[in-house]
């Protein structure tokens, strides 16, 4: 029996198998505001037969936007621009959905990707960036402003009045994003924060305010909505961020309520040396895992079916997310489950696309279908 393709639990959210879609930015948003392209890009990736499907990072605050083109859910009419986008993957999609909640501090006001991602200048349509500390993530880039008591509380009212937005949208769970070099992760990294007050220095205290940050998104959703964090466990960078690091984040994360970790890396400098290869991440998501109990996510360059299967089989992760595989792929969890001899998920609209050598991939209920 496949594992990967066993119902599994994360806190209130139970889902049916163990694969994830992870968040993608599209930079494809009006003013943050969702666009059709939404409509169709998470439309069919809810068909895909994956468990779990992550929104892209939607940034809490127009400054906090990567990009001029990135989703946002910092008021009432970005909400409700998503609303339409989720109730017809509700309708007709068997899949849980989370939104990962965003601040990208330094790394904000950029180029969208494929138009070379470059920093923004000012006075070339850029904005004032924020940070932990005055410290440009590379040179020449916008240096931000340090955040000081009156802009923490911001940030941190901003995650809570997404976090509550998530909830009245009727999602199922919120990621807030602690990686990738983004606001909270420069808050974690010495290489990024360099404060002197209580938020600065030790460990403990640059944990402090992602875990601010947490505490009070987690009390301000019912305990029904599972809350965890994406963390990079090392910044791939001598003197930064690591993982004995990130498994005491974690332990902390865990005694505060968290229902899962999503393990990446890197992100935090332009210097980071990654050895990029297959599963070149789980291991960090196997040691946050012996080490805390918390259910844990893992990801980066799993491609192959029999890989996956490998990989919660072994209990180095309880999930396992796609991302790149997933857009080239959208039926990955099909053909996944076709290869390991399991069942999955599909509208009944393509059941009639179902291989007669796997008769059984959508399940009894597709017996006989013409």
């Amino acid at each position: 029996m496949s594992t990967l393709f066993t119902p599994f639990s994360m806190g209130p959210l139970t889902l049916a198998n163990r694969i994830a879609i992870a968040p993608m930015c599209q930079y494809s948003a009006d003013e943050g505001m969702a666009s059709d392209w939404h409509m169709i890009h998470l439309g069919h990736l809810a068909l895909s037969g994956a468990a779990l499907l992550f929104l892209e990072a939607t940034a809490v605050s127009p400054e906090g936007r990567i990009s001029p083109k990135d989703l946002g859910i910092w008021s009432d009419d970005h909400a409700a621009a998503l609303a339409p986008i989720v109730a017809a993957m509700r309708r007709y999609a068997p899949i849980r959905l989370a939104i990962q909640l965003a601040h990208a501090g330094r790394k904000a006001s950029s180029m969208v990707p494929w138009e070379g991602g470059a920093n923004i200048a000012i006075g070339d349509g850029g904005w004032q960036t924020v940070a932990p500390s005055p410290l440009p993530h590379a040179d020449g880039e916008t240096v931000p402003l340090s955040l000081d008591d009156d802009g923490l509380a911001r940030v941190r009212d901003a995650f809570v009045a997404a976090a509550q937005r998530s909830h009245a949208l009727g999602l199922d769970a919120i990621e807030l994003h602690g990686a990738h070099g983004y606001l909270l992760h420069q808050f974690l990294s010495p290489l990024s924060n360099q404060r002197d007050d209580q938020y600065g220095g030790a460990l403990e205290n640059r944990m402090r305010f992602p875990l601010e940050v947490f505490a009070a998104v987690r009390a301000a959703v019912p305990a029904t909505m599972a809350v965890g964090v994406r963390i990079s466990a090392t910044d791939w960078v001598d003197g930064g961020w690591d993982l004995e690091q990130s498994v005491r984040f974690s332990q902390e994360l865990s005694a505060a309520g968290a229902d899962f970790i999503h393990v990446s890396s890197g992100g935090i400098s332009p210097l980071q040396k990654i050895p990029v290869g297959p599963s070149y991440q789980i291991g960090f998501a196997a040691r946050i895992r012996e080490e805390t109990g918390v259910p844990t996510i893992g990801v980066g360059m799993i491609t192959e079916a029999q890989q996956a299967e490998d990989i919660v089989a072994r209990g180095d992760a309880d999930v396992v997310a796609l991302a790149r595989a997933m857009l080239f792929d959208p039926r990955w969890p099909w053909h996944a489950a076709a290869q390991l001899g399991a069942q999955v998920d599909a509208p009944p609209q393509y059941w009639r696309s179902q291989p007669r050598e796997h008769k059984d991939l959508f399940g009894p209920t597709t017996l006989g279908q013409r």
